[in-house]
């Protein structure tokens, strides 16, 4: 399957200022790329471009005063098999895990361990460990969550999430996470694309997606609590502890988001 994927995003700034963004395929899937993923800027400009701290590909820019405009399209080869389904994968014991997964069973910004722990030991400590676990928190958050875009906020945590019981795809994904991390269940939040791929149309504007991995069986598997079911061709981005580490703009200044479009459709 092939995909078609990109996006064009401005931004107006009163004075010049400083960016980091994260807006590359992840370089998990640089592999499949039939065409470049690059970002381009209007009025031209450099980056600097890096691996940050969780492997994601990150640019550093000067956006320069009034407006500025990023843009990508590529395409890229996917499987077309929905996410895998590992019914069986096991929940590790502490020692059991790499030192490396360690600091995601740990509370982040917006995901607050220390506030929602008896909520999630109340709600899921009779449940069975590992896979049915996820699942079993999955299906709690994505029934208890109405999705609205008219609910996003940057400052929403987990705890707002389950409190407030609406927002958008990155609420569904902090709450999992949460409730994940409460159970020790080591969980990172991921964000990319996901276009309707293989369901029906969404009538909605497009916009990048919000998902979670849990760490089971020794390997990570994906999961996503809005949706609540296996989907096709997400094309990841970047991964962190939560959005503060994948946010797609970073700004070090006064900045207004003036225009937002992205695409994702499979192509012939």
């Amino acid at each position: 399957m092939l995909i078609h994927a990109g996006y064009e995003i401005s931004y107006a700034c009163p004075q010049p200022t400083p960016m980091i963004l994260t807006l590359s395929v992840h370089p998990s899937r640089i592999n499949d790329l039939v065409s470049l993923d690059r970002v381009q800027f209007d009025p031209p400009l450099a980056a600097n471009t890096y691996h940050d701290s969780f492997g994601n590909f990150c640019h550093v820019i000067k956006a320069p005063a009034g407006r500025l405009t990023m843009h990508t399209d590529f395409v890229i080869r996917d499987s077309g098999q929905p996410d895998p389904l590992a019914p069986d994968a096991p929940q590790h014991e502490l020692d059991e895990l790499p030192v490396d997964v360690l600091m995601f069973l740990l509370g982040s910004r917006y995901c607050e361990t220390d506030r929602l722990s008896n909520i999630a030991w109340s709600l899921f400590g009779h449940t069975p460990k590992g896979w049915p676990r996820v699942q079993a928190i999955c299906d709690f958050v994505h029934n208890h969550i109405t999705f609205n875009y008219a609910h996003a906020s940057p400052l929403k945590t987990a705890f707002d999430a389950y409190t407030q019981r609406r927002g958008v795809c990155r609420d569904f994904a902090h709450l999992a996470v949460t409730l994940c991390r409460c159970m020790n269940i080591p969980a990172r939040y991921c964000t990319g694309y996901l276009g309707d791929i293989g369901v029906p149309p969404d009538p909605a504007p497009m916009d990048f997606s919000a998902w979670f991995e849990a760490y089971l069986g020794g390997r990570w598997y994906t999961f996503d609590a809005r949706h609540n079911s296996p989907r096709i061709g997400r094309i990841l981005m970047a991964r962190g502890r939560d959005a503060t580490d994948v946010a797609i703009v970073t700004s070090f200044g006064l900045s207004t988001l003036s225009s937002f479009k992205v695409v994702t459709a499979e192509t012939a």
